[in-house]
């Protein structure tokens, strides 16, 4: 696929691969819930005939390849990849008011399937923990079936992950483990919470809750469950998005919030770090 044909591909269509439905349709304009925060309001905006997106609280905008990267950060033949890995139509063959398919769940087991062993281990995630926190999801999407792995969320839904799909079931939520401890660990994604167990599985820790976030745009609506906690560990992502929660939670309580990136500084996330150097010895030192 070229950047001139990812550029084609129906915008809307691609948001409901992810699970992100419009809340509102007005002619051409597919009104959305920003993916980059919460919001009351509508605020991100697809113009379905120029395929265009939008988003007027971030002051950005432009094609399906830069919302990709603003969204995964990873390089333009990444990003080439899976788009044409999805089922995706071109915006001048889709419908104006196309409804979008949701996403149906029709399975949930223990992971058999060799391909998606293989994807959890090339994250470099350990085997016990992958069967502990994940499954074996078929889902059913325009009458095809599809095998991914799940993480469930505290609802019910599912963010569904294999290596040429990421995406989600509805209804989307964060994730939290409790153990009744005075001290959460939050982390943006599931693999982020899983590298950091492959990690810490042979080291002694405190004990600890876990959240984690499935979305950014859940990070405000958690803070007041966060500052029920006396210390808060904040693994999110090396990024605009990640800086910005940082510095708000650091701004609300210093001594409370404790920013845990310089441990992966230059590298995009705790899985990103993990994958690259979390077996070496000199990055395998213990997290508190």
């Amino acid at each position: 696929m070229t950047i001139k044909e990812a550029k084609e591909l129906d915008m809307v269509a691609y948001l409901a691969t992810a699970g992100i439905e419009p809340a509102k349709v007005k002619g051409n304009d597919y009104w959305y819930y920003s993916p980059f925060r919460t919001e009351r309001t509508p605020s991100f905006k697809v113009e379905r005939k120029l395929n265009r997106w939008f988003d007027f609280g971030e002051g950005r905008g432009g094609s399906i390849i830069d919302f990709v990267l603003c969204v995964e950060r990873i390089p333009i033949p990444e990003i080439l990849k899976k788009l044409a890995s999805l089922d995706i139509t071109k915006v001048s063959q889709a419908p104006t008011h196309e409804k979008t398919s949701p996403i149906e769940i029709l399975s949930v087991n223990s992971i058999t399937t060799p391909a998606l062993i293989n994807y959890y281990r090339s994250r470099r995630i350990a085997t016990d923990i992958a069967n502990q926190y994940l499954s074996e999801v078929t889902y059913l999407k325009k009458g095809r079936s599809y095998y991914v792995l799940g993480f469930k969320n505290d609802i019910g839904g599912y963010e569904l992950r294999n290596a040429y799909y990421k995406g989600s079931s509805q209804p989307k939520a964060p994730t939290l483990f409790k153990k009744q401890s005075d001290y959460l660990a939050v982390f943006e994604g599931a693999f982020d919470f899983l590298s950091f167990l492959t990690i810490t599985e042979s080291q002694e820790q405190i004990s600890r809750d876990y959240l984690v976030l499935n979305s950014t745009s859940f990070f405000e609506q958690q803070l007041t469950l966060m500052q029920t906690y006396n210390k808060v560990y904040l693994f999110l992502d090396n990024d605009p998005t990640g800086d910005k929660w940082t510095a708000k939670a650091t701004s609300l309580n210093p001594q409370k919030f404790v920013d845990e990136r310089p441990l992966y500084q230059g590298y995009k996330d705790v899985n990103d770090w993990h994958q690259h150097l979390g077996l070496q010895p000199t990055a395998n030192r213990p997290l508190r």
